[in-house]
């Protein structure tokens, strides 16, 4: 059974930064698309940012430039450095990864940005 764990939410001043970590565990292999997603209380969900196998990445216009995306494909891991983080950046972000026609999801882990 195949369960994605995040860690690195939390509570941060803007204009501060966070990591955020999301790491696969069981059995799962050639994952094709890593990514985080997010929501905000009474928004729909939106990709926050994505990585291919061939480390291909893609932002949300509204992250580009203070967000980076990267993988560690050894340890089945995606991470999400977030800078310049802003009020409007809080939300609940989830992890993704795709494995052919296999999706997983993480739990979800809180990142409230206060001004």
């Amino acid at each position: 059974q195949v369960q994605l764990v995040e860690s690195g939410g939390g509570l941060v001043q803007a204009g501060g930064s966070l990591r955020l970590s999301c790491a696969a565990s069981g059995s799962i292999f050639n994952i094709n698309v890593m990514g985080w997603h997010r929501q905000a209380p009474g928004k729909q969900r939106e990709l926050v940012a994505g990585i291919t196998s061939g480390e291909r990445t893609n932002y949300a216009d509204s992250v580009k430039g203070r967000f980076t995306i990267s993988r560690d494909n050894a340890k089945n891991t995606v991470y999400l450095q977030m800078n310049s983080l802003k009020p409007e950046d809080t939300a609940v972000y989830y992890c993704n990864m795709k494995v052919g026609y296999m999706n997983y999801w993480g739990q979800g882990t809180q990142v409230t940005v206060s001004s």
